[in-house]
């Protein structure tokens, strides 16, 4: 089969290349540049600025441990707002749990959401459930106008560059803590140690001067920088270490179980040591 060789550079001395098939679709949006390409290994993947947000075969692994950690931690999560997450994943795993009566996703880029539910309609399939609203606008704006409404709030962003710098400033994470209610959780994915060891110690730093439970979890995602990511949760109240068993209840995932929940949060020791 022909096709040609993407390569996403990762650092400025290592990259990870992918085989094309074809392009599906191209576009400079708004705000970035949008590719949705079909490949050999991963299926339909979509490309924001030239970096691998997510595939057909391995996206589930990062949809399940940003919802199903926190939507396990609170003990009735009825209210839910998605930063960034156009592509609908994380809305899609939200949706698994019967208790939540309202998403919300607010994702900058109405492109993101407009070629994820054509290209990507396994991941992008429950954009259109009546319990969620979909808004195309600023989530930075959006956190700062709201106001103790929310019970869970999980960032889907992209890593910090374009419009998603201020998704990763003390600032906001301030003003998710003024959004959530008084026993709130939120998480944001918090890239990986290998390359961006710096950020995983700010955003651990910032996070734990606002919320009195920080903590941080890994999950392997294939296609992300190194393999190794990690996600950032802080809560108001309630320690993902401490979920009783009768919390949990079956859903259907691929990566994320009730055994896992604890586990995740177990730090290789070069990742602990970034956050003592």
């Amino acid at each position: 089969m022909g096709g040609h060789w993407f390569t996403e550079k990762q650092t400025e001395n290592f990259g990870i290349t992918i085989k094309i098939n074809r392009t599906l679709h191209t576009e400079q949006t708004e705000f970035q540049k949008l590719d949705m390409v079909e490949t050999e290994e991963w299926g339909n993947m979509l490309l924001l600025d030239g970096m691998v947000m997510t595939s057909q075969v391995d996206e589930f692994v990062y949809h399940e441990m940003v919802a199903h950690v926190p939507l396990f931690t609170h003990p009735n999560p009825e209210n839910v707002l998605v930063v960034g997450g156009g592509d609908g994943g994380v809305i899609r795993e939200i949706m698994k749990h019967p208790g939540v009566k309202k998403a919300t996703l607010v994702d900058i880029d109405g492109k993101v959401i407009e070629y994820s539910k054509k290209y990507l309609p396994e991941i992008a399939g429950e954009l259109e459930n009546e319990r969620v609203e979909v808004k195309v606008g600023d989530g930075f704006m959006h956190i700062a106008e709201s106001n103790n409404e929310y019970d869970v709030i999980m960032v889907d962003s992209t890593e910090p560059v374009g419009p998603a710098v201020n998704l990763f400033s003390k600032g906001f994470y301030a003003g998710i803590s003024k959004a959530l209610k008084e026993d709130g959780i939120f998480v944001a994915q918090s890239d990986n140690p290998w390359f961006t060891p710096d950020l995983i110690r700010n955003v651990q730093r910032d996070v734990r001067e606002i919320f009195p439970i920080t903590r941080l979890y890994t999950a392997n995602i294939p296609t992300y920088p190194s393999g190794l990511w990690t996600f950032t949760l802080g809560s108001k109240k309630y320690d993902p270490l401490e979920v009783s068993e009768d919390r949990f209840h079956e859903i259907e995932t691929k990566y994320y179980t009730k055994e896992l929940h604890k586990a995740a949060f177990v730090l290789p020791k070069f990742v602990a040591d970034l956050i003592k």
